[in-house]
């Protein structure tokens, strides 16, 4: 398996940002990691080797996105304006600067992300589903008030899935997209699942309100918040998505 590794300044966020890049070919896949987490633990982790078939079979190409959630999201202390000032730059570095590096020209990727990566990838697909068509979350949250706690100003708002999709008008362009894309996340019943499932639980009733075509997969009371579930997870849906690899 091709395994690359990055650095390289971004000029949102005026630093240099790292990056892992798995695979050589097939569907882009951006993967965000839990919270406060780093591009590499996604290998670290086992998940690259939980799902290295679709990706030595030249199914998928993995982009692991680096986070700076410990300065924005997580960051209680902070001012929360200046946190999703900074956020939002972030956002914009994924996708105007990491994002074009890899998706060809005409093609759209996959967005996936475990815990707060989840959240991530949600964002950036029911944001751009001009550039995602497939979006795949493991044990999100999609509720910006979870980590804001009642601050909103425009750019949380724009950073807070259920609250700009149930705002979405039915005419929105962007419902034909949704309409046309795999929109898929799960969420365990066991321990410390409980907050990630009410935040999926939200998300699926939004969507239901707004008859957005979705499949929300509820797995049982055994299943934790943890790597070793976020693997068979991610193999029983990359197989619903691409098939037996």
């Amino acid at each position: 398996m091709r395994e690359c590794y990055f650095k390289e300044y971004s000029n949102f966020l005026e630093r240099d940002m790292e990056y892992a890049v798995f695979g050589s070919e097939g569907k882009l896949c951006l993967a965000f990691i839990e919270q406060d987490g780093h591009y590499y633990d996604y290998k670290n982790f086992g998940m690259i080797e939980a799902i290295s078939p679709w990706i030595e079979k030249g199914i998928i190409k993995v982009v692991c996105v680096d986070s700076i959630d410990k300065e924005t999201w997580s960051f209680e202390a902070g001012d929360p304006h200046k946190r999703i000032e900074l956020h939002e730059k972030w956002y914009h570095y994924v996708i105007d600067e990491l994002l074009p590096k890899y998706l060809p020209k005409g093609e759209k990727a996959m967005a996936t992300g475990v815990s707060m990566g989840g959240f991530h990838a949600a964002n950036v697909f029911f944001r751009r589903p001009d550039l995602f068509d497939i979006f795949l979350s493991l044990s999100g949250v999609f509720n910006a008030d979870f980590f804001m706690h009642g601050y909103m100003d425009s750019l949380v708002y724009d950073n807070s899935p259920v609250h700009y999709l149930r705002n979405m008008p039915d005419d929105h362009p962007w419902r034909d997209l949704y309409e046309k894309s795999t929109i898929i996340a799960c969420a365990g019943h066991g321990p410390f699942e409980e907050i990630l499932l009410e935040g999926t639980e939200q998300l699926d009733r939004v969507l239901q309100e707004k008859n957005i075509t979705h499949w929300f997969d509820y797995w049982g009371y055994d299943v934790t918040h943890d790597w070793c579930w976020w693997h068979k997870q991610m193999k029983y849906f990359l197989t619903y998505i691409f098939g037996e690899a």
